[in-house]
């Protein structure tokens, strides 16, 4: 029997990681459980709008941002049967229609102001276009 990490592209092993660390810091540090669904993406967004009202310098966050947005591409690669893609040390998540979605940069969007991890989920799994 194989396992779902076994049959997984080598492009996903570090983004998984990632994912798995940010749901570790969070059950730990924020007693938030985060079960790899579109929804838990509500949570994961208000964290990210928490952390910019702190002001904290984006060199600060930028491993945590990394972590929730591969967290997002981790719910999206599940949800729609997509995959991750690497090149250049950037990491994307392809979904079965052709689309490359870049969920860790959206992460460093949100903290911008200008994104939403939640929307992306919605985008990539087809319940909405994003241009």
């Amino acid at each position: 029997m194989t396992t779902q990490q076994e049959t997984r592209p080598p492009a996903a092993t570090k983004p998984v990681r990632w994912a798995a660390d940010a749901v570790a810091a969070m059950r730990e540090g924020a007693r938030l459980r985060l079960d790899y669904s579109a929804r838990s993406l509500w949570s994961v967004d208000r964290m990210i709008e928490d952390i910019r009202q702190e002001e904290a310098p984006f060199a600060a966050v930028e491993l945590v941002l990394r972590g929730f947005g591969a967290y997002a591409g981790e719910v999206i690669a599940r949800q729609t049967g997509g995959e991750w893609w690497s090149s250049g040390g950037d990491h994307w998540v392809r979904t079965p229609d052709g689309h490359l979605w870049d969920p860790i940069d959206e992460a460093r969007r949100c903290y911008t102001g200008d994104g939403s991890l939640r929307l992306l989920c919605r985008d990539a799994s087809g319940g909405g276009t994003r241009p």
